[in-house]
């Protein structure tokens, strides 16, 4: 088990060696680690809600989950509401990790987050169910479902 301190620098790391435009990435894992060890963390769940109603979500419960639509299902419309919905489960020094399908739109979220002032927004690596396997198939390379951690099925 790491310390918060050495998590939180791996994942800043990640944003410097990659010109990251936000504070850093975490790998699944570490996210994991990071919202056991520090309660003021939250996992905003960037997906539809139809992506969790039919694929299933992170088993993290209470304040520390939440689900805020990037892209609005149906219809892939934008979400307008984005930076204020974020605003009412998170302050701009909340550490706030943001998980998507394949860390496409995650990536998205947090910068739209750190221009709005969020000063630690994180984009979650591998996604939820990470990238497709040669047969087209997710959650069978990696991702947060493929590397064990918790999550409640569809």
């Amino acid at each position: 088990m790491s310390t918060l301190e050495q998590l939180y620098g791996q994942a800043a790391r990640r944003g410097t060696e990659n010109h990251l435009p936000y504070a850093g990435a975490f790998a699944p894992a570490e996210a994991f680690e990071v919202l056991q060890l520090d309660p003021r963390t939250r996992l905003i769940d960037v997906r539809t809600r139809a992506e969790l109603d039919w694929v299933g979500r992170p088993a993290i419960d209470g304040a520390q989950y939440a689900h805020i639509e990037w892209i609005r299902y149906p219809g892939s419309v934008p979400n307008a509401e984005f930076i204020e919905q974020l605003r009412q489960v998170a302050t701009p020094d909340t550490p706030v990790l943001f998980l998507c399908r394949s860390a496409a739109r995650s990536k998205l979220a947090a910068v739209a987050a750190q221009k709005a002032g969020f000063t630690q927004a994180f984009d979650l690596l591998e996604g939820f169910e990470g990238d497709k396997d040669g047969q087209g198939h997710r959650k069978t390379v990696a991702g947060w479902c493929f590397r064990g951690l918790p999550w409640i099925g569809a």
